[in-house]
């Protein structure tokens, strides 16, 4: 689970492959992302609040356009899980940290 940097919205992924996005003042659900094959374990808002990143049981990375709710981008490389993302203060970069011993620093496209 992730809070927007504005704090207007709260992103959660879980068992169910789906991202959820909510809105923090009416507490209703804001929207879904779905494009993971497996669970969703770790989500990270960009400083910017523009770009959603997740990562998988899948053994991928997405990030995700807020503004049109659609996949940016799917990033392989990982050779197992991928337990934990978080974006680099400035925004140009994704570290994700696997079950398969790796940490890896993607560009942010």
């Amino acid at each position: 689970m992730a809070v927007s940097p504005d704090g207007t919205t709260v992103a959660s992924g879980g068992w169910d492959k789906i991202l959820h996005l909510c809105d923090v003042a009416s507490g209703t659900e804001a929207g879904v992302l779905q494009g993971h094959a497996q669970d969703i374990w770790s989500v990270a808002f960009s400083p910017d609040g523009k770009t959603l990143a997740t990562s998988s049981e899948d053994h991928t990375v997405k990030l995700w356009d807020l503004a049109t709710r659609r996949e940016r981008a799917t990033l392989h490389g990982h050779t197992g899980s991928v337990y934990n993302v978080t974006f680099s203060p400035d925004g140009k970069t994704v570290a994700s940290g696997s079950r398969d011993g790796t940490v890896r620093l993607w560009d942010v496209p």
